[in-house]
């Protein structure tokens, strides 16, 4: 997106790339249709140190911008869930456009080029590569960040960074599945709606909540609302499910003691999967319950339910950036105008997407913050070029 913007600017553009091929990250992505977007799209949906800093980007090149460009390239598209965009067909579409438009823009490409180095003078960038050395006014950083390895996902985007003098904000994978220890592991299998919650010692990820998918693995577990949850969610720390939405299940509980005072406690769980269900009831005293509902005293049919309402587990981890879907943290968005990406200290220096400290929610956010980003970087370096 930097490149073809950059080109159709006027500017001459050269992109290099270690891998065989563009997009690897696009091809794989949404089940191979890719969720290229998401239609409300805005801060709130951005996990940063500044929470106001993709605004810039976001306001400047929107979902509905890089929709419009899906449209004139006749892509067919469907909304599978609430604002999130899919191809009708492959991924590769996507790849495909985003080529097309840097092709019209008569940007360059290298593929299979190993990057080695990045200097500055008074003057230019000067780029060492495993193909020769190249000259450049400005440089954009848009190799990704730690997620998917097997991709050829690298750190080198944060080397360059620190190598300028840029700090990092600590990275760890995000949107990611959570290992669990112990007795949970045998729910393998079992999935239902929740509301997640995660406990943080960061004022700004406090609050947060999803409602979607939970599944159990031989792991841990996974679904939406946990990978949506990871990103909040802080090492030793406990995430928390509200395992009945849309239920007051106290009230629910006492109503069925009412209607069916002969049955046992575990009736009051027949909502939830089986293997939840009795997991959750081996938590309690068995004679508790084996005790007729009429007989239960209500502190228990109290405790029931906040056991419900507030499903507690504290992950002993996360499956890595093999199973990540994003990296959170990197670049320090500090360092960088929010209007163009660039270095503030490093005329000519810019940075978009995953590299920088900016992780979006599932759902086609963090395509669509690499697409703004780097359409501002784009604009950031004509600019520079006609100050020049």
């Amino acid at each position: 997106m930097a490149a073809a913007v950059a080109g159709r600017g006027g500017l001459r553009v050269l992109v290099l790339d270690h891998s065989v091929e563009p997009g690897r990250k696009i091809l794989i992505s949404g089940g191979g249709r890719c969720n290229f977007t998401h239609l409300e799209t805005k801060p709130e949906c951005f996990l940063s140190n500044n929470k106001h800093f993709a605004r810039s980007a976001l306001a400047c090149f929107t979902a509905k911008d890089f929709l419009a460009m899906v449209d004139r390239h006749r892509i067919a598209w469907h909304e599978k869930a609430r604002g999130q965009l899919f191809c009708d067909g492959s991924a590769r579409q996507i790849v495909e456009m985003l080529m097309q438009e840097a092709e019209a823009a008569h940007v360059e490409f290298g593929f299979t080029v190993k990057i080695d180095n990045v200097e500055r003078d008074d003057t230019a960038f000067r780029v060492t590569t495993s193909a020769g050395i190249v000259q450049a006014q400005s440089v954009v950083l848009a190799t990704g960040g730690l997620s998917i390895p097997k991709l050829g996902a690298s750190d080198l985007s944060l080397r360059l960074a620190k190598s300028f003098g840029l700090s990092m904000v600590a990275t760890e994978p995000a949107l990611v599945p959570l290992c669990l220890e112990g007795n949970d592991a045998d729910l393998a299998g079992v999935s239902l709606p929740v509301i997640s919650s995660a406990q943080s010692a960061h004022t700004s990820r406090k609050g947060i909540r999803f409602e979607d998918g939970l599944v159990f693995t031989h792991r841990g577990i996974s679904g939406p609302a946990v990978l949506q949850i990871s990103s909040y969610w802080d090492r030793g720390a406990a995430v928390t499910f509200n395992l009945a939405p849309g239920r007051n299940v106290l009230a629910d509980f006492q109503a069925l003691k009412v209607a069916r005072p002969r049955a046992k406690p575990p009736t009051l769980l027949e909502f939830l999967p089986t293997r939840l269900a009795r997991s959750i009831v081996e938590d309690f005293p068995a004679q508790a319950m084996q005790t007729e509902l009429a007989n239960v005293p209500d502190r228990i049919l109290k405790a029931l339910a906040e056991r419900v309402e507030q499903w507690r587990v504290i992950p002993s981890g996360t499956e890595g950036y093999a199973k990540a879907e994003v990296m959170r943290g990197g670049i320090d968005t500090k360092h960088l105008s929010s209007q163009t990406m660039e270095a503030r200290k490093v005329p000519g220096l810019f940075a978009v997407g995953e590299a920088v400290d900016v992780t979006g929610w599932l759902g086609g956010h963090n395509f669509q913050w690499a697409w703004s980003s780097g359409a501002a970087a784009g604009r950031g370096a004509i600019a520079r070029k006609q100050g020049a």
